[in-house]
């Protein structure tokens, strides 16, 4: 089995898109906290706005765990993006019939990990 290595923070039954939310999310996978946060913060998206955050709680998950840390030693790790329920609603339409309307839920998990820890890169370096 392996060990679980990072901090993480996840939200659960958000009423967006998980398709919306990948869009963005896949903007600051493998990139440090520090420029994450500041692209997440220039995107007008809504759900930009919901990872910065869940970025942020994690950054502040991991620098509670481990006081060593700061926040320019962490990356963004992994940032899943899974679907949730579905709410099912009605719209109705002309001669009494009715078509479905599907509102998507998300479920979105962020690990950030110390930068250099596992040998893996942060995605800025050349």
């Amino acid at each position: 089995m392996k060990a679980k290595t990072g901090y993480t923070a996840r939200v659960r039954f958000l009423m967006i898109a998980p398709s919306k939310v990948r869009r963005v999310a896949s903007n600051v996978v493998r990139k440090p906290y520090s420029e994450a946060v500041a692209i997440l913060e220039a995107l007008p998206h809504k759900a930009a706005r919901l990872i910065r955050k869940l970025v942020t709680s994690a950054a502040a998950n991991a620098l509670y765990s481990n006081k060593k840390l700061g926040e320019d030693m962490l990356f963004v790790k992994e940032l899943r993006v899974e679907e949730g329920p579905r709410l099912k609603r009605l719209r109705p339409r002309a001669r009494g019939r009715a078509d479905r309307l599907l509102r998507r839920m998300s479920h979105i998990q962020v690990i950030l990990d110390e930068i250099g820890s596992t040998g893996e890169s942060s995605g800025t370096e050349s």
